[in-house]
């Protein structure tokens, strides 16, 4: 809502968003207020945002059927300084200048916010001031999860740190321009969430019309702590620990997870989180008012329209059938009994695959024989006389690869897409979580693991790894400990089951990408699925076996260590020669 001239945009690449000039903006409390609200109305309110695609497409939890998206063609290699599908460096730059003209601008003696209510006036003040630092803090993150990285010297490095609106004498300065070290970028962003929950109000509760239940979905003191927690978990991680002549001590490194424990322990007790809670039907969709917003989700946006249903129901149900879970992602989850499926303890049947699983198998993942919301069983396999059955591939051509549909984030509203009686669809609340409770605590067990083991203590917690685990599995149906306890046994036998655990909690939300790179897992995982045939004495399934090599649906290309960390744009590095590109690059 302003105009606010910038000339450095071959840097920087801002664009221009505004049509009012600061004689207007600077003096309008809206139109002031509306120069901070771009800063949130950039966070994407769908989970695939990706063009289309959920995040998870790009790694081995799903197959996107759409082979033109961009993460369809960046699983097969396609990704260079010049394509790139996650760069984001102009839109977080362009909310920093939103950010800065509002702190310098937005705040003076020049505006008033309430005419006849002075401490209204005063709360307006101090939440929008409490927002720009958390906003401040949000685009950092988004920047630092996709620019950060290792240079061909060791560095470790994160994205150039601004703090204010540039003038013409600093656009000149092309220094500023530099990239900051990692763990300079960590400490701003924590540092930026201080000063947001100073200003901020811990939740909005209540009747207050500026800090109350009337702003459920604005950042709050919760969101700004745990923000931290997730900025300090980025900063222990393997994949950003400088190296060579860089290269810290064992002790730094430790430093590193005790900041973690600190800082998540501080967003639970401080912001008051309660107890993890296990996910339950249908959490993400349903209604999004003021004061509805599940306990669940700190942070998170929300929108009404059946966009994810169209892109992601079945073929015969209206749908694209674009985001296929795999038979890698299948086969993570657990059996009732807390062994994998790949243990014989486990009891598994590879003929009889989806019974007895981890709770939150059934809330994520549609299969065959699944209801598919209150119509019929999903068809997801061959008869005995070679018939494609509905919902099979091969049948439709949207139809999916893998041999499952995405459940969870989807309406369960019957004839979404088409009612017989009204020939036409509706549309449905769906809330999408940016920070959600849960990840607070796999952030906590993750360090605690890494600094004392499963059952270590640490100074300043009252948790162990294991104890986290434990209650986590327990909400979701696994309630016997005897695979926990055998885990338990080993640090790094324990780290697996966390970032397993991690995998199956938060699949579809958009964390796997970047859970994959910060802990330098495989990225090349060969994306599985499952193929069914009807026989006179029931289903014949063949990719169920995880001793077998499967049914492969796709090859991924990304081999190169070069793919952990994502390259700086071309244009960038050629007109700025103080940014360092990421090793491989």
């Amino acid at each position: 809502m302003f105009v606010a001239v910038w000339s450095c945009q071959r840097v920087l690449e801002t664009k221009l968003d505004n049509s009012y000039g600061d004689e207007i903006t600077w003096k309008l409390p809206d139109y002031a207020l509306g120069v901070l609200m771009n800063a949130y109305a950039n966070i994407p309110n769908l989970p695939s945002s990706y063009d289309g695609d959920f995040l998870d497409v790009a790694t081995d939890n799903a197959y996107s059927n759409n082979p033109s998206s961009d993460l369809s063609k960046y699983v097969k290699g396609r990704i260079s300084p010049t394509v790139n599908p996650f760069d984001n460096w102009g839109t977080a730059y362009t909310q920093f200048r939103n950010i800065h003209l509002f702190l310098e601008r937005g705040l003076g003696d020049n505006i008033i916010y309430s005419l006849s209510d002075s401490l209204k006036d005063v709360k307006i003040r101090n939440r929008s001031r409490g927002e720009a630092h958390f906003l401040r803090a949000w685009w950092g993150m988004e920047l630092l999860q996709v620019f950060g990285g290792i240079t061909a010297d060791g560095q470790a490095l994160g994205y150039p740190i601004i703090l204010k609106n540039l003038t013409m004498e600093d656009q000149g300065n092309m220094e500023m321009m530099s990239r900051n070290t990692y763990e300079e970028c960590v400490l701003q962003i924590i540092a930026d969430c201080d000063s947001a929950f100073k200003y901020l109000p811990l939740n909005y509760v209540g009747g207050d019309e500026e800090t109350g239940v009337k702003q459920d979905g604005r950042a709050n003191g919760r969101a700004a702590l745990a923000l931290q927690s997730r900025a300090a978990l980025f900063g222990a991680s393997p994949a950003y620990q400088p190296a060579g002549s860089f290269a810290l001590s064992e002790d730094s490194v430790n430093k590193k997870w005790i900041r973690v424990v600190a800082l998540s322990e501080r967003a639970i007790h401080t912001g008051a989180l309660g107890a993890y809670t296990a996910l339950t039907e249908n959490m993400y969709v349903g209604p999004s008012v003021q004061g509805d917003t599940n306990d669940e989700f700190i942070f998170r946006t929300w929108f009404n329209s059946n966009v994810l249903e169209r892109n992601n129901f079945p073929p015969l149900f209206y749908g694209a059938g674009r985001t296929n879970p795999s038979q890698n992602l299948v086969d993570a989850y657990p059996a009732k009994n807390g062994f994998p499926i790949s243990d014989a303890r486990s009891g598994y049947d590879p003929q009889n695959p989806y019974v007895n699983r981890d709770n939150r198998f059934y809330l994520t993942i549609f299969y065959n024989g699944k209801v598919f919301n209150g119509d019929r069983p999903l068809e997801i396999y061959t008869d005995s006389n070679g018939m494609k059955m509905r919902d099979v591939a091969g049948y439709d051509y949207q139809n999916t690869a893998t041999g499952y549909y995405l459940k969870k984030f989807m309406s369960p509203k019957k004839d979404m897409l088409y009612n017989p009686a009204t020939l036409g669809a509706v549309n449905d609340f769906h809330q999408y979580p940016l920070i959600r409770r849960a990840e607070v605590y796999y952030n906590l067990a993750e360090a605690l693991n890494e600094i004392a083991g499963p059952k270590g203590a640490v100074t300043g917690s009252s948790h162990t790894a294991y104890n986290i685990m434990k209650e986590i599995r327990a909400k979701n149906g696994v309630t016997a400990t005897n695979y926990l306890d055998e885990m338990a046994i080993d640090k790094a036998l324990f780290s697996q089951l966390i970032q397993n655990e991690r995998r199956i909690e938060f699949a579809f939300e958009n964390k796997r990408f970047f859970d994959l790179r910060r802990n330098l897992l495989p990225l090349n995982e060969t994306i599985k699925g499952v193929e069914i045939v009807q026989t006179v004495s029931g289903f014949i399934y063949r990719g169920t076996d995880p001793d077998e090599a499967g049914i492969v649906v796709e090859q991924r290309n990304l081999d190169d260590p070069k793919h952990y960390y994502l390259p700086l744009s071309y244009d960038k590095i050629v007109t700025n020669n103080n940014l360092i590109q990421n090793k491989g690059w």
